[in-house]
């Protein structure tokens, strides 16, 4: 779909699209789907199950129950871009959308490896082909090459690339990573972590209200598509 340009008198259908391991991506992506049904848009939410057999046990619970193995363990296949098994939900083989938001989490300065075996799956091509597509990247630090990999991949499955936004948590390299990693090896926030004050962890109340804002804009992107559809 391109703009709504299917079909004037429906509602526009929004396709919140992400893994989400912590919550932080799913969070971002309700937020801005609270606006798109305020705008009157039918929106759908497809998250995405990993599976692979390798990995799939570690990120079946929260928290990790040996964060630093479990954590560093999945570097070596994130450096190599690797891809592994997942499962789908239905909604991601409907093919009427005009718009799919698409939250990504990074793992290792990228594209985490469920959301990277989705996008260069045989699913992905007829979902994105010819639709429009906005990125939102929750990330530690570095966002900046998972937010490229993921509008390469969507791209080249034929979505049109509208926008992204993306959502950094506080601190320093160090502090930033051990606040992390304390929350994903206890599922709190720490004020204190290895005898060192933590930064908080996670995106906040205020980058929420970003993602909504973003959502706004992306709505009346929608509605000028259509509106220009009917003249």
């Amino acid at each position: 779909m391109i703009d709504g340009a299917e079909s004037p008198d429906r509602p526009p259908r929004v396709l919140l699209l992400y893994y989400s391991y912590t919550g932080q991506a799913r969070k971002v992506l309700d937020a801005a789907g609270e606006v798109f049904r305020q705008r009157g848009c039918e929106v759908y939410s497809a998250p995405i199950e990993f599976t692979d057999p390798r990995y799939a046990e570690r990120f079946s619970r929260f928290p990790m129950h040996n964060v630093w193995p479990e954590f560093l363990g999945m570097l070596p296949a994130q450096t190599l871009r690797a891809t592994g098994e997942i499962r789908t939900p239905d909604e991601v083989r409907r093919h009427d959308y005009d718009l799919i938001c698409i939250g990504s989490p990074t793992w290792w300065r990228n594209v985490s490896m469920p959301l990277r075996s989705f996008l260069t799956s045989p699913e992905a091509r007829p979902l994105f082909d010819g639709t429009t597509f906005a990125v939102f990247v929750v990330c530690r630090r570095y966002w900046r090459e998972n937010f490229n990999a993921v509008r390469k991949l969507a791209a080249k499955a034929g979505g049109r690339y509208v926008g992204e936004i993306h959502f950094t948590y506080p601190g320093d390299q160090l502090r930033s990573m051990l606040s992390l990693t304390s929350y994903l090896g206890s599922g709190e926030y720490r004020d204190r972590y290895l005898g060192m004050r933590m930064p908080p962890t996670n995106v906040s109340s205020d980058q929420l209200e970003e993602s909504r804002r973003f959502a706004a804009k992306l709505a009346d992107r929608l509605q000028r598509g259509r509106r220009g559809a009917q003249l």
